[in-house]
């Protein structure tokens, strides 16, 4: 508002002070210029009245506390040029408002990071957790190594968002373990048991293979751990990268799939070899290094990397006939439901977002299944839509309802105090995750909680 009386002032006065006989000439130069100048603000308060709605929007869904590394924003020195919200890949996560950027869409944020490097004046700071939510990061060496001898950690777990920092950690921890093994007395059959094959895994896996460790790599899912599951044409690199083996790649700003299917190529041409969809158990130090247990044997290794993602192991319903391959816990590609009888399990917002994916897709047919009486813990304009979607026929939802069984071709839900069985081919469970806390006190990795502190 200042801005604006002060150049309509400046305006006023060179009228004042021009003569008569000049002012045919100042208007051919000064309408073009107050023109754009209008125009300019027209559109600036338009997005800035787009970021203080969904600013709105989000305080009042309980979705503004971020959940990864994120950027805080010194006021003070920020010019609000915009240049962090055009930068940002999420398009949605940073706004000007009052000539200042800040956080609008605070869970939206993954920790890209682009915004910090585009920031002409240095005024933001990417952090771990806030003041009011903490994060809970295991206390690391230098070289990534745990107060536990022989167990290191690289990426998301570390505190590390950023796909092209994990695989530069998975590629150092890797460097880390091979000297740790190089020295140490153990008669271990394995050097190293590598857990998790998202972007540090994958880098570790690559790193070890190509200097001859004795490794195994196990994922509980599929390669790319959690990126593989973002959402269709989710940006998510922002810089070229260095891989071992494959040397220097120049992806630049690129969805998940294209990544995903780069890994995949890279995987099958290096030869690298990734146990998936085996997820560890447990790991116990024994006298000369570590037993790694998953649900098919154990591995007795010298180190073990850690290189799951803060996600965790999704919780399951513990039912029968959970274990089939019909269920998954993730919603990847919703194009492979059509025609299909899909009951999801949930009510939050990766439920609701995925049954409306699906409900779009040709002669879907979707149950949600949810066992509150109402859906507080998602967003308001996933909750209206989902009801919207409802009303058209193209969603059933059950409400405080529990699946009891999974059956081959059907399904058995308990509702209103009656156990109804319908048709089903696909299940999808959606009870968020258990976090891996407990998996680094169980084997005595020491873990502070930051609140809001600025990651180096």
């Amino acid at each position: 508002m200042e801005n604006n009386s002060q150049f309509i002032a400046d305006l006023l006065y060179l009228l004042s002070v021009t003569g008569l006989e000049d002012l045919p000439k100042i208007l051919v130069y000064l309408i073009p210029i107050v023109l754009s100048w209008f125009i300019y603000k027209k559109l600036k308060n338009k997005k800035e009245h787009a970021a203080q709605k969904l600013l709105e929007e989000s305080r009042a869904a309980g979705y503004f506390e971020p959940t990864s590394l994120h950027p805080v924003i010194d006021r003070n020195i920020c010019l609000g040029c915009a240049t962090c919200v055009d930068a940002c890949p999420e398009g949605n996560v940073l706004g000007v408002i009052n000539e200042k950027a800040q956080l609008v869409n605070p869970a939206h944020c993954i920790g890209h990071g682009a915004c910090k490097n585009a920031c002409p004046t240095d005024a933001i700071t990417l952090v771990l957790g806030t003041e009011k939510r903490g994060v809970d990061i295991p206390n690391l060496q230098p070289n990534f190594e745990t107060n536990v001898p022989g167990v290191f950690v690289a990426g998301e777990l570390g505190g590390m968002g950023l796909i092209r920092n994990a695989v530069e950690q998975g590629r150092q921890a890797m460097e880390s373990i091979a000297k740790s093994v190089s020295t140490t007395d153990s008669k271990a059959p394995y050097d190293v048991v590598i857990i998790g094959a998202g972007p540090a895994g994958f880098s570790a896996t690559l790193y070890a293979h190509e200097h001859n460790l004795k490794y195994v790599a196990l994922e509980q899912e599929t390669l790319g751990g959690a990126v593989a599951h973002y959402p269709r044409g989710k940006i998510v690199m922002t810089a070229p990268l260095k891989l071992p083996i494959i040397g220097q790649v120049k992806l630049g700003e690129i969805s998940k799939e294209v990544l995903i299917n780069f890994w995949r190529d890279a995987e099958q041409k290096s030869g690298i070899r990734i146990n998936s969809k085996e997820r560890m158990e447990k790991v116990d130090r024994v006298e000369d290094g570590y037993v790694v247990t998953t649900p098919k044997t154990a591995y007795h290794t010298k180190t073990v990397l850690l290189a799951i993602g803060r996600r965790g192991t999704p919780r399951k319903l513990g039912i029968p006939g959970e274990e089939t391959s019909k269920v998954v816990y993730r919603l990847d590609d919703p194009t492979q439901y059509r025609h299909r009888n899909v009951l999801i399990v949930g009510g939050g917002n990766s439920a609701l977002e995925a049954a409306l994916a699906i409900s779009e897709e040709p002669n879907a047919k979707v149950t949600l299944s949810y066992r509150g009486t109402a859906f507080q813990n998602a967003n308001p304009r996933n909750i209206a839509a989902v009801d919207e979607a409802a009303k058209a026929g193209r969603i059933q939802i059950l409400m405080q309802s529990n699946v009891k069984r999974i059956g081959n071709r059907d399904a058995g839900i308990l509702y209103q105090g009656r156990e109804i069985d319908i048709p089903n081919d696909n299940v999808i469970v959606c009870a968020g995750g258990v976090l891996p806390t407990a998996i680094l006190k169980d084997i005595g990795i020491e873990v502070e909680t930051k609140y809001g502190t600025a990651y180096n």
